[in-house]
């Protein structure tokens, strides 16, 4: 059973759903196939140089990682409520010569201004909300978008604490337009499914 974590900011889950599995997330991640998740979902989001990329519920920060080896020039920024996983964030980050700003934040009161990012990033992390926080961080993705930007995630459905992933959970967000761009299922991991939502 997850282990929820206080602070005096709020809430949150620890990344691997309990604090002292934390050393353990990254090798637990490579061996549920989650890199070919982040790949997959970095193929259709596809953001070029110049883009400001917000990445919601970063953890150890291997999605924005991957993306800022495979795509130079994007203004990387990964949010998370964790700080023992921003730490190790930072830690992978600063050995890997990558420029990534992972800042403590929650997905549902982005410190961004409005219509201030490109491209929202979002991976195996709206299951760890109840539907009332999931509703309200998709709400603050719609939020910081710029017009022609785009929400993209992978999440796993049927478990967790907001289940039945669809398109409606975006566009009662406000999203003006939600698909369901894939779906799978990986043996340790479950099913998921990718979500693409624009302003």
């Amino acid at each position: 059973m997850p282990e929820l974590r206080h602070s005096p900011d709020g809430d949150y889950l620890p990344a691997a759903g309990k604090a002292w599995l934390l050393p353990l997330y990254d090798p637990l991640s490579l061996l549920f196939g989650v890199r070919r998740l982040h790949r997959a979902l970095l193929d259709q989001a596809a953001p070029v140089p110049g883009q400001r990329v917000l990445e919601i519920g970063c953890g150890t920060g291997n999605l924005l990682g991957v993306l800022a080896r495979r795509t130079r020039g994007l203004d990387l920024t990964g949010i998370d409520p964790d700080p023992d996983a921003l730490r190790r964030a930072r830690r992978k980050a600063a050995r890997a010569g990558l420029t990534i700003d992972y800042r403590r934040g929650y997905a549902g009161d982005l410190p961004f201004d409005d219509a201030s990012v490109d491209v929202v990033l979002s991976s195996l992390m709206l299951h760890h909300l109840d539907e009332a926080g999931r509703d309200r961080a998709l709400a603050e993705a719609r939020r910081v978008l710029r017009p022609g930007g785009g929400l993209h995630v992978v999440d796993i459905d049927g478990h967790g604490l907001s289940t039945s992933l669809a398109p409606r959970m975006f566009t009662d967000a406000g999203f003006s337009r939600a698909a369901q761009t894939g779906r799978g299922r990986r043996r340790r991991l479950g099913e998921f499914r990718f979500f693409t939502a624009v302003p």
